[in-house]
């Protein structure tokens, strides 16, 4: 039997993965916003995402999300974060029982701190066994080229995860499965926060060795938060881990590394937001991200830096000699 999965949000990362899920078999039921997203998605792209992908033919799209859930054996959740906890109250009962309900967000909620799991949990009532995540290098525009590409597909019921896996399992898109959930949404959440940090020093004209130096600092403050949630020090050495931080801190694909270029070359929050267009999550989440840090003394700097960049308004230019003059202690490289 065709497993049947609707995919509630039509963006970038959801378009991607609805090709995925249709490339393993699946009939996709796509929800968008807009309704003329959902009539050129019907119509074999998504225009105003991803234009260049001719999606497959199990891919159709609807403005009611009730239509996309019905039947639904699986229910992917691929909106903003911040909308999350809204969009689960509009929803209310549709999702259907019993059913995996998959995550693709990475951001931390602002005001409560909670990872999207479990805002999912409490705002949606889905039991946690129930939840899972997926993450890793996935930049979408690649995605839609089907390069070769792998990804976490992880829940703390290990059954629950593998088949969620064998529903988005192609040629040329691997799943691995997990049961760390809290490890694969913070290490999800906190890259972007430190691919803001990278883009500002490429858009300040730095080198390699600088960038090299964020990303390895930035793996080792997302090691110390998630550590301190109960993650799994394995899951940060993984495609979760260094191997999202690495894509989305380098290419130029990645939203959070090119708005981090364009405050680097001395555009505002505001000039970059109307410039890019789209949602970018660590601009959206560095503050809940630096909070949660907090509450759990947790030493961030680099996340520091950059919600003092983003939220109070510090010009780029400040975060590297702030970061590079901070008190020598006792610190692992």
């Amino acid at each position: 039997m065709t497993t049947q999965v609707a995919v509630l949000g039509s963006g970038n990362w959801g378009t991607a993965f609805s090709m995925i899920l249709a490339d393993a078999g699946c009939d996709v039921t796509m929800w968008a916003r807009r309704a003329e997203v959902a009539e050129s998605i019907n119509a074999g792209r998504n225009e105003a995402y991803l234009p260049e992908l001719e999606l497959p033919p199990r891919v159709r799209a609807t403005v009611d999300p009730g239509e996309a859930l019905q039947r639904a054996d699986v229910v992917v959740l691929a909106v903003p974060s911040q909308t999350l906890r809204d969009n689960l109250t509009q929803w209310g009962d549709a999702i259907p029982a019993g059913v995996p309900v998959v995550s693709l967000m990475k951001g931390v909620e602002l005001g409560t701190t909670m990872r999207m799991s479990e805002v999912i949990a409490e705002a949606g009532r889905i039991d946690d066994d129930r939840v899972v995540v997926v993450s890793g290098p996935n930049l979408a525009p690649e995605i839609a080229l089907r390069q070769p590409a792998a990804g976490v597909v992880a829940c703390r019921d290990m059954a629950t995860a593998e088949r969620v896996a064998a529903a988005c399992a192609t040629r040329w898109f691997r799943p691995y499965t997990d049961t760390d959930v809290t490890g694969a949404e913070v290490c999800g959440a906190t890259k972007n926060v430190v691919a803001l940090a990278s883009g500002m020093a490429e858009g300040m004209g730095f080198g390699d060795n600088t960038k090299a130096t964020i990303i390895t600092r930035g793996l080792a403050e997302t090691t110390r938060l998630g550590l301190a949630l109960g993650a799994h020090p394995q899951t940060f050495m993984g495609l979760a881990g260094v191997g999202d931080l690495i894509a989305t801190c380098m290419s130029p694909l990645s939203r959070n590394h090119s708005f981090g270029v364009r405050l680097g070359r001395g555009m505002t929050v505001a000039e970059a937001t109307a410039e890019l267009r789209t949602t970018t999550e660590g601009v959206k989440s560095c503050e809940s991200i630096l909070t949660l840090a907090q509450q759990h003394d947790v030493d961030m700097p680099i996340c520091e830096q950059v919600v003092a960049v983003i939220r109070d308004g510090h010009p780029a230019s400040e975060v590297g000699p702030r970061l590079m003059s901070r008190d020598l202690k006792a610190e692992k490289h």
